[in-house]
């Protein structure tokens, strides 16, 4: 299972990759491997203002239907389109061509509460137990 060091993760398996005050956001390699196939995503609205937390887009594989939140409040700016046609991107390159919604960041401080790759790898190994 890969965990790119150089991103922030979320509890609820979501990763963010910010530069400047964009962050790009998907789901993780583990978040992937545990929905199996991926078969559609329901992409947020450009445009749309969200806060921290709250639900953002829609992941539906073979097996169950999970919501994709927010790691950090801001404004959607961009949306991978790629993902409406082939919705296994996310399956084949979770940190890559699978990324999911770009945010613009209201308040770069709510990133500090989010998971070094340290200390997400920690907290998935202590939810399989």
């Amino acid at each position: 299972m890969k965990i790119p060091k150089e991103l922030k993760y979320a509890k609820t398996h979501e990763w963010i990759k910010v530069e400047k005050e964009i962050g790009t956001a998907g789901i993780t390699d583990y978040a992937q491997e545990q929905l199996t196939d991926v078969v559609f995503v329901e992409l947020p609205q450009i445009g749309k203002v969200v806060s921290k937390g709250e639900a953002v887009a829609v992941v539906e594989s073979v097996k169950s239907v999970s919501d994709i939140y927010a790691p950090a409040s801001g404004e959607m700016v961009e949306v991978n389109k790629a993902l409406e046609n082939k919705p296994g991107l996310i399956n084949e390159e979770p940190y890559g061509k699978g990324w999911i919604f770009k945010i613009k960041i209201k308040n770069p401080k709510e990133l500090d509460s989010l998971l070094s790759a340290e200390e997400y790898e920690k907290s998935i190994k202590e939810g399989e137990k």
